[in-house]
């Protein structure tokens, strides 16, 4: 199996992002790679929607408290998937030489794929803003100006990706699987959770 290219990953998550009902549907990927890309991808859209309606000052506290614990969820399920990439990827890299002198990236290859999936949300949503009927000519110059902006930086950023890989595959760089182990929905770890089975 060969390693996804950043310009595969922006292209599918721009293609599914035009897809309304996409991140509610089932995974299409067959792909232990893609399909855990897809899953964060899912999970980052799923999570965007959530923390929009968290804003909502017109309903129920109950129901912000719902968000709140979906919110919860959707970035465990998307640390996960984070975590997953990062196995898959490296199952197909090159180990580093046992001398140790390759250079250790801090950011690991499936931070950047989420960072990616996050950047592609934003300019969805960005451009959106800058084709509103209902805005004024400066909120959409403003829109514009960032949408620029963010294209930039996932280009950046989709550059330093596949730079990654490549000194990997080179000998160059590596990277390790960093667990996130998040400690707010583990019930043995949180003391709010742990403390009120007392």
């Amino acid at each position: 199996m060969k390693l996804p290219r950043s310009t595969e990953i922006t292209d599918f998550h721009d293609r599914v992002l035009a897809s309304p009902d996409w991140s509610t549907g089932p995974g299409a990927q067959a792909s232990e790679v893609w399909s855990h890309i897809e899953r964060n991808h899912r999970c980052n859209c799923q999570l965007w929607a959530e923390e929009d309606q968290a804003r909502r000052r017109d309903v129920p506290d109950a129901a912000i408290a719902g968000n709140k614990r979906s919110i919860d969820a959707f970035n465990q399920q998307r640390n996960d998937a984070i975590e997953k990439i990062d196995e898959s990827l490296l199952a197909l890299l090159p180990a580093p030489g046992p001398g140790g002198d390759t250079r250790l990236n801090s950011e690991t290859a499936g931070a950047m794929i989420d960072r990616l999936s996050i950047l592609a949300l934003k300019i969805f949503h960005m451009r959106i803003q800058t084709e509103r009927r209902d805005a004024g000519q400066e909120h959409l110059e403003t829109s514009r100006a960032r949408l620029n902006r963010l294209t930039e930086q996932r280009a950046d950023l989709a550059g330093c990706f596949d730079a990654l890989l490549a000194d990997c595959l080179a000998g160059r760089a590596h990277f390790k699987v960093y667990r996130q182990f998040k400690m707010y929905n583990d019930p043995a770890f949180n003391p709010y959770l742990y403390g009120a089975k007392r």
